[in-house]
């Protein structure tokens, strides 16, 4: 079983230069013409995600948790290709600034895309094997 975010977007084609530009998400598949409303399935390795400018596909605002190895080095390589954080990147009081030990165990940070969802880059989650079938 698979199970796949919807994040809603405004604009089709600044999400995808987002998603795609910034954040290593590859589009595999969607609408032709990407004028709004459209629909397009993205990819980061096996996992999908899919951006919907309809109306009634997802609600602004939402969080997604996306599970990295390597958190550092990755949103150093988002941040050389334009991520901009607020505040100073280089001191991470927050999330939104740069990656941080959260007490529990995980290390985070959070990129809002152009829409105000909130991507929470996650490192630390052991997820149990999925077995055949499921």
């Amino acid at each position: 079983m698979a199970i796949i975010p919807t994040v809603r977007c405004r604009n089709m084609r600044a999400a995808l230069a987002f998603y795609t530009g910034v954040l290593d998400f590859e589009r595999v598949d969607g609408d032709d013409a990407l004028d709004d409303p459209c629909f397009n399935v993205l990819a980061r390795g096996a996992d999908l995600l899919f951006l919907s400018s309809h109306r009634g596909d997802g609600e602004f605002g939402q969080a997604v948790a996306v599970l990295v190895e390597n958190l550092d080095s990755l949103f150093r390589k988002f941040r050389g290709r334009g991520l901009s954080t607020p505040g100073n990147p280089d001191a991470p009081r927050m999330v939104h600034e740069g990656p941080i030990g959260q007490t529990w165990g995980t290390r985070e940070f959070y990129v809002d895309d152009p829409d105000g969802n909130t991507l929470r880059f996650t490192q630390g989650i052991v997820l149990p094997p999925v077995s055949e079938g499921e």
